[in-house]
């Protein structure tokens, strides 16, 4: 602020002008002002202050200029800039608002404040209160040992009293550059510096002292100062130990080289760096003697070449296996041949399989499998698959290879595994002839509903005809299904023809059978076979059998009405020439032996029981005639019955059939 008095009148205005502008905040016209005015302290800090973002701020800077303090005090608060207030408090010596005003508003300048304030007592010689401020500013450590350098007891009275290691630490160390050395030890003590108490008792001679401290506490910095001691005065074991405990491992493993301690150097090394490692195994190297030692080392340092090359110079086979569990594909491709190779001559075809695999040689594993006849198992087979996104082999040998291991598969019967490879190298059908073999129904039928191609959906079908079929109407369901989707109409055709047939054998039932072989002809007549001629004739074949079993069935139809026409219809087929590829001479005769008894025209009922006996075993009998009208006939004409003629009671499939029958009856209605 400038001295008014010595101002001219001119200096006066620009002065009134200036603070003018403090109250219309127009700092740009007090830069005039103060131009003017030849206030050069004044324009500097305003200028300083542009960088202020708040307007009040820097209009504050320039009240602070004129002497406007209560306006400078006003202006910080209404922009909330408690920390320029804080300094201002500071500057203008109101040190009882700065800390009020930092302890509430300005928390990150509070330690500073403190620290300041208590600068100022100390300036003033209140070293009391100074002292309190140091404390709160946590500069203690170092300002009051500074500010009582001068009242030695009075600063022992304060290090006592405080109880701060720092401070019992450093006056330890004064008490030592004073000689007092017994009590820098208790001070030492109380600071828990067991380096300095390690050292000041091997420069008393008191080592003894020295080594248990440094046992009982295990503190690295005094226990490598004890090592050296140790080591100046040649007691190289001991020297060793602490080197040890202040894991300084290089220098005890130089001290045991030294002095030929190789059962400690082991196990130092063993501790020690990589670095440290190699040092060490190169060291038993040199010597000749505990080789052993040095594979160890080498191998544990991960210098994994030398450490095999050495293992094969000396046999040492325990040590290969060891050094071969920690081979991976980092490892060099060279190395990992030459393990596999060691591991192939002694017999070891598992762990050689394993560093085969870790080389990514796929092809050398695989021959190695088939070679030695080593089972595929899951992991194995997942471990010879190649990624689709690996860049070790390319498409093409990756699918190559693939087939090659669901070969090996296949010749091992796990087909399962076989289809999985099979279905990775992309050839399904050989997918589809190893789940075959493998007779799972259930996965058969889902591959094959998930492939979608013709030649699968055929062998799917063709295997589930090999199955019982009859007794199953959804592995029927399957069947019509997949030769459909295969658009395989002749092998549809002769399946409906199979069922058509099964209806007759198991069932009797012409109905369905004629139904069948409707299915049947229609496919057939559909279907572009390589053989039109051979097509040809199976249709006619087809025909003549519907024309059959057509007339068998009118006439069981029309029998309520017209028994006569009927029977007559029936012996009439009974001289058809091909009638028994269609219709079963059974069902004929017990219809027509079944009328006579009826009609008790008992001796022809018994001619063409007669015939029945010629052509079906007596076991058979029943399943056409029933044991009551056998008696009926043989009653009626007078002749007596032979006890092989008497049939069972009831034909087994008539019973337990029944329930089938009417499911595979369904299937043919709606295939």
């Amino acid at each position: 602020m400038q001295d008014t008095s010595r101002m001219s009148p001119v200096e006066a205005v620009w002065e009134n002008m200036a603070r003018m502008c403090v109250k219309t905040q127009r700092l740009d016209v007090a830069k005039i002002c103060l131009g003017n005015m030849g206030h050069a302290r004044g324009a500097k800090a305003l200028r300083e202050a542009e960088q202020e973002p708040e307007e009040e701020a820097r209009v504050a800077v320039l009240a602070i200029q004129l002497g406007m303090l209560e306006d400078a005090e006003r202006l910080y608060k209404a922009c909330k800039r408690y920390d320029l207030l804080n300094k201002f408090y500071q500057a203008s010596n109101q040190w009882q608002k700065a800390i009020e005003t930092a302890e509430a508003y300005d928390r990150v300048h509070l330690r500073t404040t403190y620290y300041n304030y208590a600068k100022h007592l100390e300036a003033t010689g209140e070293q009391s209160l100074a002292l309190t401020h140091y404390e709160k500013s946590d500069t203690h450590r170092f300002e009051v040992p500074r500010m009582l350098c001068e009242d030695l007891q009075a600063l022992e009275n304060y290090v006592n009293k405080m109880k701060d290691k720092s401070l019992w630490k450093w006056w330890a160390q004064y008490l030592e550059s004073q000689s007092d050395m017994e009590s820098a030890l208790k001070y030492y003590a109380l600071a828990q510096d067991y380096f300095s108490l390690v050292r000041v008792h091997c420069f008393q001679g008191n080592i003894q002292k020295a080594a248990e401290i440094a046992n009982e506490t295990g503190n690295w910095a005094a226990s490598y100062h004890l090592a050296r001691q140790y080591e100046s005065q040649d007691e190289i074991k001991q020297a060793v130990h602490f080197y040890t405990r202040a894991q300084a491992f290089n220098n005890a493993i130089r001290l045991c080289k030294e002095n030929n301690l190789d059962d400690q150097l082991m196990n130092l090394a063993l501790l020690s760096s990589p670095e440290d490692m190699i040092e060490a195994a190169c060291y038993y190297e040199e010597k000749g003697e505990q080789m052993d030692r040095a594979v160890m080392l080498y191998h544990k340092a991960g210098h994994f070449s030398k450490a095999l090359e050495l293992a094969f110079a000396t046999q040492q086979f325990g040590a290969l296996q060891l050094i071969a569990e920690d081979l991976d594909e980092k490892s060099d491709p060279a190395l990992l041949a030459r393990c596999s190779d060691f591991f192939i001559e002694h017999a070891q075809y598992e762990k050689a399989m394993e560093l085969l695999l870790t080389a990514k040689k796929y092809h050398e594993a695989l021959q190695l499998c088939l070679k030695q006849n080593l089972t595929i198992t899951e992991e194995l087979a997942e471990k010879l698959t190649v990624s689709k996104d690996s860049k070790d082999l390319s498409e093409e040998s990756r699918r190559e290879l693939l087939e090659q291991i669901a070969d090996c598969c296949m010749r091992q019967g796990n087909y399962h595994m076989a289809t999985k490879k099979y279905t990775q190298a992309g050839n399904k059908l050989k997918a589809m002839r190893a789940l075959l073999k493998s007779g799972d129904t259930e996965k058969i039928i889902f591959f094959a509903g998930v492939s979608r191609q013709r030649e699968i959906y055929i062998m799917a079908a063709n295997y589930l005809q090999s199955l019982d079929w009859r007794k199953d109407p959804e592995i029927m369901k399957n069947i019509i299904s997949f030769y459909t989707k295969g658009r395989a109409l002749d092998l549809l055709a002769g399946f409906y023809e199979a069922c058509a047939q099964a209806e007759i054998d198991e069932y009797q039932n012409y109905e369905k059978a004629q139904g069948a072989l409707m299915e049947a002809y229609v496919c057939l007549s559909k279907a572009k076979t390589r053989s039109p001629l051979e097509q040809e004739s199976k249709l006619i074949q087809l025909q003549s059998k519907m024309t059959l079993i057509k007339r068998f069935n009118q006439a069981r139809r029309n029998y309520s009405e017209d028994p006569k026409e009927a029977v007559r219809q029936c012996e009439l087929l009974l001289t058809e020439p091909d009638f028994d590829t269609a219709i079963q001479h059974g069902d004929v005769l017990g219809f027509l032996v079944e009328h006579y008894v009826q009609a008790e025209e008992f001796q022809m009922a018994y001619q063409y029981l007669e015939e029945i006996q010629k052509r079906i075993p007596a076991l058979n009998l029943s399943s056409y005639v029933t044991p009551q009208t056998i008696e009926a006939v043989h009653r009626g004409a007078g002749i007596p019955i032979s006890r092989t003629l008497v049939p069972e009671q009831l034909h087994p499939n008539n019973m337990e059939n029944k329930e089938v029958e009417e499911d595979v009856a369904d299937v043919m209605e709606d295939p």
